[in-house]
């Protein structure tokens, strides 16, 4: 065989084997909110079913300060958020008990400052491997009581991890804490003072942030490895908390973002408009998620919307065809849905009535399924291995099996009380509590 032949054989084998193992290598991992294929599954994980406070729990790590930002996993290291308040105090602020009634839920500015932390655990041990203080700043509002100043989840590209405190700004560190890059947008209020918590997407060299609030609506692009800006849009929406998603289609990659006045689809290299489509309700939280040709696409404050709508769309395209079909009963207000196999499955507000759907036609499979031991949810349901996950705000995980029927697996319950969603990888399923970070497995 001529010698360039057996060249261009070893090049075209060694290329096959690195695309293929950065393959793997992104689903062997939960490198952002919604796992490997921002849907909520993790296609290669076997984690485990049962558990309680003293039964297959490998480690737990004590969390210093208080966060709900979903960890992620990268390899052999798992990255969480949190914010820690100090006793130090801005002068120059009114205390909180001194500032006057706000609103349904009092919602107060706070004058102390906080340590808002970045912290590397070791995935076999438990221990910390590292923990950097990105910034030590006073929040410039308040937060809704369910919500804190670290709930928005980090994402890495398996190089750099990225990280968003909001108002207090965009950071970028080497997995192994060295600080690359900040970044600064300005300081936003959100609806009701509730916070901010939209987390953050990487695809392609690009950072993708979402800022839907009540001063300034923008979605900003930025090179992943300098954070320079390479494009920015302002937003026609109010406060939303909605993590982006990116597909590519044809030659075209999609940015594809949800919101109360309408879903939008971006080009992610130009910031140009692809197509967009009107009918979400308030105050929009549950993530776009993309099967084939759609995306599906709901909110559940103040009113119920669940829409497929055509990735390949143009311009407007609110009831339009384009729409392939739409309900409005039973949509989630926190939780993002999870698409398991062809069915899609969502809560119906924060609370434990299950909808099971047909993705493709959007007919109910079967509705009204009340989740046996839980009550209220914030975290967003994850599957694997035939199994989906649903996570009650008391520390219940309801394990059912995926399919057109209810069957349930089991329930198992942790003492403490958790919001960050579940992390399924490999053998194991990592929970955030208010208090500790689990370890489970068998």
């Amino acid at each position: 065989m001529h010698s360039k032949i057996k060249l261009a054989i070893i090049f075209n084998i060694a290329f096959v084997a690195i695309a293929s193992g950065m393959q793997m290598s992104e689903q062997d991992n939960w490198h952002q909110f919604r796992g490997p294929l921002a849907n909520g599954t993790a296609p290669k994980a076997t984690p485990p079913t049962k558990w309680s406070d003293d039964t297959n729990i490998k480690w737990k790590f004590d969390i210093p300060g208080i966060g709900s930002s979903t960890p992620i996993v990268w390899g052999d290291k798992v990255f969480i958020t949190s914010a820690i308040k100090t006793d130090r105090i801005d002068e120059s602020k009114t205390p909180p008990d001194k500032q006057p009634r706000n609103g349904f839920f009092n919602i107060k500015a706070p004058n102390a400052f906080y340590k808002f932390e970045v912290i590397c655990i070791d995935r076999t041990s438990g221990k910390k491997v590292w923990q950097t203080t990105a910034t030590e700043a006073v929040p410039n509002e308040g937060r809704h009581p369910d919500n804190n100043f670290a709930s928005a989840s980090p994402t890495t590209d398996g190089k750099n991890l990225y990280v968003s405190f909001g108002s207090q700004g965009f950071y970028c560190y080497t997995l192994d804490g060295e600080l690359k890059w900040k970044k600064q947008l300005g300081k936003v209020t959100t609806r009701n003072n509730f916070g901010e918590g939209a987390s953050l997407t990487v695809s392609k060299g690009m950072l993708i942030i979402v800022r839907d609030n009540e001063t300034k609506s923008a979605i900003t692009v930025v090179n992943a490895e300098t954070g320079k800006t390479i494009w920015e849009k302002e937003r026609d929406e109010p406060s939303c908390w909605a993590t982006p998603v990116v597909v590519k289609r044809s030659e075209t990659t999609q940015l594809i973002t949800n919101g109360h006045t309408k879903v939008r689809s971006y080009d992610l290299m130009t910031g140009d408009i692809i197509w967009e489509c009107g009918g979400q309700v308030m105050n929009v939280t549950p993530c776009p998620i993309v099967d084939g040709d759609y995306v599906y696409c709901m909110s559940g404050y103040r009113g119920n919307v669940a829409m497929s709508i055509k990735i390949d769309s143009k311009g407007d395209v609110t009831d339009s065809d384009a729409v392939a079909w739409k309900l409005t009963d039973g949509t989630p207000y926190v939780p993002s849905p999870v698409l398991y196999g062809k069915n899609l499955y969502f809560t119906k507000s924060n609370n434990n009535i299950l909808t099971c759907v047909d993705a493709k036609s959007g007919k109910v499979v079967y509705d009204r399924q009340r989740l046996p031991g839980l009550r209220s949810m914030y975290a967003s349901p994850t599957g694997a291995a035939g199994n989906l996950y649903f996570v009650g705000r008391d520390g219940t995980t309801l394990v059912m099996k995926a399919g057109d029927q209810f069957e349930e697996v089991a329930i198992n319950k942790i003492s403490d009380p958790i919001d960050a969603s579940p992390v399924l990888v490999g053998k194991q399923i990592f929970l955030r509590g208010r208090n500790y970070l689990y370890c489970i497995e068998e």
